[in-house]
């Protein structure tokens, strides 16, 4: 996939339909919220950095990291400002057709398209946000958005390059807690499976699921399947793939900004808001199952030794368990010997 094309492209589209939504923001009339949800009563509107960091290294996520054809690297984000009664995606739900494009190739056109139709229809969408892309598995992006009291909610979506239908997101973040806006929040970012794709692994070829499933979150014993590119059956819980910093900023007369161009390097540069010490997950050695037993080499009515093997299927690292013998051997006698 050429990343910095569709990139290109996406954000200039982004543009158009970002001034579609401010024109469509501005213009709606108020509808009843539910009751069931807090109501934030803040009298001024707020704006806020988005800043999104990469967490997914080959340390932290050692197994079939993918390292080219393509590298580990993250979509472009898209984000919406919303009420409480829309839903970009939601765990335990099916997934959209917008998401479903966007979760398996990165392609966000019919995702903005719902959202549109959205805005339209129920009044629930403000605005859309989003950043550029990040050409490697660590690394950061960053936009500004605005909220205000009746659409305090923000829910965004990143794709995982390459991967089947993974991504990352957050479903309906409550910026707002009673008349005031939150100042900092930060959020830890785990793989999720949209549920449209049945491959295991990073590079798996496209097998559509049928019929579709829900979306669900990846652990490390879910999918309960070895092939599975996040099973690590000794972790009882993976280590982020990414966080997100949620900073309220100074109100300018600027209603929402374009997405921060990318910078030379995308990799986390010292002192920023993040600091986490290196994770290192192990990864135990995997091997393959025993062949059959080789032929018994002996003369007849002696004994005789014979073979079998085995091969390394994943090599050990960060101190992961060691790989096993790969060949065995035992006492026999030739049959039929004459």
């Amino acid at each position: 996939m050429d990343t910095t094309r569709n990139t290109l492209s996406i954000s200039e589209a982004l543009y158009h339909l970002i001034v579609m939504m401010l024109t469509l923001g501005q213009g709606v009339h108020s509808m009843p919220v539910p009751t069931d949800v807090p109501m934030c009563t803040a009298s001024e509107t707020a704006q806020y950095k988005l800043t999104f960091f990469g967490k997914w290294s080959h340390a932290a996520f050692p197994k079939q990291y993918p390292f080219y054809r393509p590298p580990a690297q993250w979509s472009n984000l898209i984000g919406v400002t919303h009420s409480s009664d829309y839903h970009m995606w939601q765990r335990n739900d099916f997934a959209s057709n917008g998401v479903r494009e966007f979760a398996e190739k990165g392609e966000a056109w019919t995702l903005m398209k719902e959202v549109e139709e959205a805005g339209e229809r129920i009044q629930s969408v403000y605005g859309i946000l989003s950043a550029p892309a990040v050409g490697g598995g660590t690394g950061q992006m960053k936009t500004e958005f605005e909220v205000f009291a009746r659409h305090s909610y923000l829910s965004f979506i990143v794709h995982l390059v390459p991967s089947p239908d993974w991504f990352v997101g957050v479903d309906s973040i409550d910026l707002c807690d009673g008349d005031q806006w939150k100042e900092n929040v930060l959020l830890e970012l785990f793989p999720y499976d949209a549920g449209t794709d049945s491959g295991f692994t990073f590079s798996s070829p496209n097998f559509e699921t049928i019929p579709q499933d829900k979306i669900t979150q990846i652990t490390s014993s879910f999918p309960n399947h070895p092939a599975n590119s996040f099973y690590y059956p000794r972790l009882k819980h993976l280590p982020p793939i990414g966080k997100v910093m949620l900073t309220k900023i100074k109100k300018t007369n600027q209603i929402i900004s374009l997405p921060v161009e990318p910078t030379d390097s995308n990799q986390l540069p010292t002192g920023n808001e993040i600091e986490d010490t290196l994770i290192n997950t192990p990864l135990d050695c995997e091997v393959s199952v025993w062949s059959p037993w080789g032929l018994c080499k002996s003369k007849c009515g002696d004994s005789g030794l014979q073979h079998r093997t085995r091969y390394i299927i994943m090599h050990p690292a960060n101190n992961g368990l060691a790989c096993p013998l790969l060949e065995e051997e035992r006492k026999c006698f030739q049959d039929n010997c004459l």
